[in-house]
């Protein structure tokens, strides 16, 4: 637990200027009109990724603590760029409420790096996750209840909302974001749960180096 205690404190200090103030209890807050809203992880094709912590605060002031997290998947349809229409549901990274921020610890294959990606969302993002988008196929209300986080070589990541109805997801430009590796790791030092070098030289699956033979680093636009 030790990783969590000062993940959060950094998570702390990174909104400072957001007056968190004194945090308080789940049950005191309630949940979304559409109850808890979800946050899943993903990346291009054959350019795998690993999620090893995540830490949120949300608008209500809530801390939460990830480690148990839904495993991140690659698109298939994510091949040199991103598909604006890649769709997936959270089972278990849930919380109440719209956050504020959030921290993450995350393992790129190809690069053989550790990352630590800090992200101060924008007050325009929780608005729309509070507002309904419309009806979906089925006449029920749609909502922007999932956060999409896409992993991508070089540390880089791009953030959207998926709508519960479908349609294109609505890209999220974050109020700041900052991605640390190396040695200017900071919480996520030493937080890695899989060994690298097993990836060196070639480790990778067969489809991964089918996919960068040829290609010039980072292999896409992302």
């Amino acid at each position: 637990m030790k990783y969590g205690k000062n993940l959060f404190f950094i998570l702390v200090l990174t909104i400072t200027g957001c007056n968190l103030g004194k945090t308080i209890t789940p049950e005191e807050t309630g949940e979304m009109p559409y109850g808890m809203w979800g946050f899943a992880f993903f990346t291009p094709n054959d350019l795998p990724a690993f999620v090893n912590y995540v830490g949120i605060i949300d608008n209500k002031k809530i801390l939460y603590s990830f480690r148990n997290l839904d495993n991140v998947q690659d698109d298939d349809s994510s091949r040199g760029r991103w598909d604006n229409r890649y769709m997936r549901f959270a089972q278990f990274n849930k919380a109440r409420h719209p956050p504020v921020a959030i921290l993450f610890c995350w393992d790129s294959i190809i690069d053989k790096k550790t990352y630590e990606t800090r992200i101060i969302f924008p007050e325009s993002m929780r608005e729309k996750m509070n507002v309904s988008t419309g009806l979906d196929r089925l006449g029920e209300k749609a909502w922007y209840s999932t956060i999409l986080f896409g992993l991508a070589p070089e540390g880089k990541v791009r953030v959207w909302l998926q709508n519960s109805g479908g349609g294109d997801n609505l890209p999220v430009e974050p109020k700041k974001i900052t991605t640390l590796s190396g040695d200017k790791l900071d919480g996520c030092r030493g937080i890695s749960r899989i060994d690298m070098s097993y990836k060196i030289p070639d480790g990778y699956d067969q489809s991964t180096k089918d996919f960068i033979k040829g290609k010039t680093y980072p292999y896409g636009e992302w």
